[in-house]
């Protein structure tokens, strides 16, 4: 079980395949082993890492940092394995990671993929977004909460296929029944307040001023990052493009990981082979 005190915390990661350099950043509900559907076919031709945030999975938080330690994170441990450069690909709350490494550090950056995410850009999203998009998605989101509902999945998912369903909270559950007893929704609403803060949270400047080609992939019936905000999201990143998966929900990657994998792969190509 490889890990390493970077950072004042016991951080944990995996490297599978050998090429150039891809590392795959989960989301809040995930860790390590959310991507167990694309490790064994990226690493095929390319050097695949993965990790636990500091206080998700068997990354433990000493400091009790959170998320504003996450950019910071990153670089330390790609430093400490040796890679100069690399493709991201962040779920989730791993864009809030990615996108702000791609702005820290650009020339380390080869590709970025913001898969069911606009973390790290949520302030400009909102503020870009239109009062029908808002009204939209507060809709959504309000309805969530009143029903008490946070499904991440897509509707009918669990119903269709229980095994995989089954599996997907059991990887959620190393995160709250593991060494960090985590409080997930704690950490999340912390790391939304970095977003809201002007002065942590990326401008659009630094939005427009991003090179590297970067890949949006939502899901269709995604209710967390709705497909509309997504879309705004693109439009603040030069060159960025949009996917949107029918049928999906929150997590592409694990509903539907051969096509999620056959998009991943196919933009990856020209920018790192």
């Amino acid at each position: 079980m490889p890990s390493l005190q970077l950072n004042g915390t016991r951080f944990y990661y995996e490297e599978h395949g050998e090429g150039p350099a891809v590392v795959f950043a989960h989301g809040a509900g995930g860790n390590h082993l959310s991507w167990w559907q694309q490790v064994p076919v990226f690493s095929r031709k390319y050097r695949c890492v993965t990790f636990d945030h500091r206080g998700w999975g068997l990354s433990v938080d000493g400091q009790d940092a959170g998320p504003a330690a996450f950019v910071e994170d990153l670089r330390a441990l790609l430093d400490r394995l040796g890679i100069e450069r690399t493709a991201l690909i962040a779920q989730s709350m791993g864009g809030l990671t990615c996108l702000g490494f791609t702005i820290a550090y650009p020339q380390r950056v080869s590709a970025l993929i913001m898969a069911n995410t606009f973390a790290g850009m949520r302030r400009e999203v909102w503020l870009a977004a239109d009062e029908e998009l808002r009204a939209g998605a507060r809709a959504v989101w309000d309805r969530r909460r009143r029903d008490g509902v946070k499904r991440a999945l897509a509707p009918g998912f669990a119903r269709n296929d229980r095994e995989k369903a089954f599996l997907y909270k059991q990887i959620r559950l190393l995160n709250e029944d593991g060494p960090n007893q985590l409080q997930t929704e704690e950490r999340v609403l912390r790391l939304r307040a970095l977003e809201r803060d002007p002065e942590v949270a990326p401008g659009r400047e630094a939005l427009a001023a991003i090179a590297a080609p970067v890949l949006f992939i939502g899901g269709e019936h995604d209710e967390v990052m709705p497909p509309p905000l997504m879309e705004v999201a693109c439009g603040l990143i030069p060159g960025a493009r949009l996917v949107v998966v029918p049928g999906a929900g929150h997590s592409v990657y694990f509903e539907q990981p051969e096509t999620f994998n056959r998009i991943a792969l196919k933009f990856l190509y020209p920018y790192w082979t």
